[in-house]
């Protein structure tokens, strides 16, 4: 099973458009906010099962705040973050995301990827399509490939100013 994880493409879908193309059509979209009013675009572009929260620019959506569910059955617990301190750093998501049982939190708002593995909790962010923050500015996402074990790999994936066409 391939998941693709985006974020913060803030209503800029040309990129999400682009990754797509690139990836291939995943088995499951997550986007972790700050979509800007393309909810249902991302979802017919996806053309998958697709997850999807609001973020602190997603001013009139209808999104949810947060969405629990499952892949492959592990809990997970999708929120954009920004209620969680996570410019600050990771821990209160954390200890939040272990108070609900979820084995894997994923968020966005920093704009900035992070991918950390502890025994009982994977936490990311697949950065942003749009605006990107961390060194090099460029714009990220994360694929998550599934086994028939229920295995998941993890991989940030960057895309090069010169070599990719978005």
């Amino acid at each position: 099973m391939k998941i693709l994880v985006v974020s913060d493409t803030h209503g800029k879908d040309r990129t999400l458009e682009y990754v797509l193309e690139k990836t291939g059509r995943p088995d499951m979209l997550v986007h972790c906010g700050d979509v800007e009013g393309s909810e249902d675009y991302i979802r017919a572009l996806a053309d998958c099962p697709v997850h999807m929260v609001a973020g602190n620019n997603d001013f009139f959506s209808e999104l949810d705040r947060e969405e629990e569910f499952l892949i492959g059955g592990k809990r997970v617990w999708l929120t954009h973050g920004h209620n969680y301190g996570v410019s600050m750093g990771t821990e209160f998501i954390k200890e939040e995301a272990r108070s609900r049982n979820a084995q894997i939190v994923m968020f966005g708002h920093t704009h900035r990827p992070c991918l950390e593995q502890e025994e009982d909790l994977t936490v990311l962010n697949p950065g942003s399509l749009s605006y990107p923050r961390q060194e090099r500015r460029e714009p990220s996402y994360i694929l998550m490939d599934m086994d028939s074990e229920g295995k998941i790999q993890y991989s940030v994936n960057y895309l090069k100013k010169g070599v990719d066409k978005w």
